[in-house]
């Protein structure tokens, strides 16, 4: 016998279930067909150019109907005495929030997550599920165009404090050497569905020619395309006609001096200097962390590299871009010597038995940033002089080892990045039980920035969307201050 279902609200409002359906499907849509079409978790979130959710698929009869009265609250799990029937039935679900009715059919029809049907013309609220099948599990969020999901928060909202899906060697996507290759779609793909986090790795060129500009594209000593030389520059003309067509967002580029060469960090940080990072209003290089209205529209640049004497003397003398230089080498948990960054990258999974513990440090780094709280202004303006005190926590869902085919980047992609969907929709800063009933879940309950491999594989973006999903209860905050 199925265990009965569990609801997990992760929306700033109160879901009430009204009634469950079950309806004998079709023979094309028995159990042996869904389970063919449908993955446990997908994609959460219709960006602007995704099409329209499915219609709920038409079924032979309802058999059996139900009203019910069942509140789930913000960010709070129930389970009820709802169970899945046989094989050949799906289960029609009513919500509904503040007098609106949204329907939901599960299992899904098609290889995406639900977006549920509301049942009034002109919605005001617009949901998605996502249905764990092997846990009887449905999680609710409020939808989100990826594309531009920073404009619902406010400009005095600290940048730490977001929920930021981010990849890993950014550019990678291109065919290359085995464990060089880290990312399954562009760098303007991975922008229009929702990450806001470069990690590049770069090459100066000619670094003993302060006017040559050029800067390689690498990974590690290797380039990142066997098809011939990828730049910076083309990246950043990429970001840059993102950020010009979504004037809400920021793109943070964490930047790190690879490769092969004699170059030195001094050398690559006059080149960026110089030649890129001059325009204050594409950059934002103070070295401290900024506000996002401070942020809108610009590149944030995190250095992991060292400067030349001439730029140690920039911002009144407090240096330039965000200090991630002394960053810790393999670690589960470390923070940079400026304070301003805590990292998870543990990388060195050299069999495939160690996978399970590069999941726990990156869950492990996720309950920190959950129980980070957010401190807002007071008047809703952006402070003049105090930075926000809360650092960016940095988790690196990533790892490799080039001689073992089952440690490369997309074979642990395979692994983790489910485990971390699974991870968001069910436990994260999930409160405790107590004796008297579930405790108040501690702090913000965000993800900080998730850095990933393989996102966007086959059009599954599961795991950035679970990520941005996690700033709703931030933002419930910011609407009531």
């Amino acid at each position: 016998m199925s265990s009965a279902l569990t609801i997990r609200n992760l929306s700033s409002r109160p879901v009430e279930l009204k009634r469950y359906e079950y309806h004998a499907t079709a023979p094309s849509l028995s159990r042996g067909g869904i389970a063919n079409i449908t993955q446990n978790v997908t994609s959460l979130f219709k960006n602007a150019t995704t099409p329209a959710a499915p219609p709920v698929t038409e079924p032979v009869s309802a058999f059996i109907h139900q009203d019910v009265s069942i509140r789930v609250e913000p960010f709070t799990s129930l389970q009820t005495d709802v169970k899945p029937q046989s094989p050949n039935e799906t289960l029609h679900l009513t919500f509904e929030t503040e007098g609106e009715q949204h329907r939901l059919e599960t299992p899904t029809p098609t290889s995406d997550s639900t977006t549920l049907e509301p049942l009034a013309e002109n919605p005001r609220f617009k949901y998605t599920a996502v249905h764990l099948l092997e846990h009887s599990h449905i999680t609710l969020y409020s939808s989100a165009y990826l594309s531009s999901w920073m404009r619902s928060l406010r400009d005095d909202t600290p940048l730490s404090a977001l929920s930021i899906p981010g990849t890993h060697n950014s550019p990678t996507c291109h065919r290359a050497l085995p464990s060089v290759r880290c990312q399954a779609t562009s760098p303007p793909e991975q922008l229009d569905n929702g990450v806001r986090f470069f990690d590049i790795r770069v090459q100066p060129e000619a670094p003993l020619d302060p006017t040559k500009a050029g800067l390689i594209l690498v990974h590690g000593v290797f380039p990142i395309s066997l098809t011939g030389k990828k730049y910076l520059r083309d990246l950043l003309n990429e970001v840059y006609t993102f950020l010009d067509r979504n004037p809400s967002e920021t793109v943070i580029i964490s930047l790190k001096r690879e490769g092969t060469g004699d170059a030195t960090d001094a050398q690559l940080s006059r080149i960026l200097k110089d030649h890129y990072a001059g325009d204050p209003n594409r950059w934002f290089t103070a070295p401290r962390i900024p506000y996002l209205g401070e942020a809108r529209g610009k590149v944030v640049l995190i250095r992991r590299f060292g400067l030349d004497d001439s730029l140690k003397h920039e911002w009144g003398g407090a240096g330039w871009g965000i200090d991630a230089e002394n960053w810790a080498d393999n670690t589960p948990n470390a923070t940079c010597p400026s304070g301003d960054v805590c990292v998870q990258d543990f990388y060195e999974v050299l069999e495939t038995e160690n996978i399970e513990k590069k999941i726990q440090y990156s869950q492990d780094h996720l309950e920190r940033a959950a129980k980070c709280i957010c401190e807002l202004p007071e008047h809703g303006e952006i402070p003049a002089t105090t930075p926000p005190k809360q650092p960016f926590y940095i988790n690196f869902l990533t790892a490799s080892n080039f001689w073992k085919v089952g440690c490369w980047p997309e074979k642990i992609a395979a692994k983790l990045n489910p485990a971390i969907v699974d991870y968001l929709c069910r436990r994260h800063n999930e409160p405790a039980n107590t004796e008297s009933g579930p405790a108040q879940a501690s702090g913000d309950g965000g993800t900080g920035i998730v850095v990933c491999d393989w996102v966007g594989y086959k059009g599954n973006w599961d795991l950035v969307r679970c990520i941005v999903g996690m700033n709703a209860k931030l933002e419930m905050r910011e609407h009531k201050k």
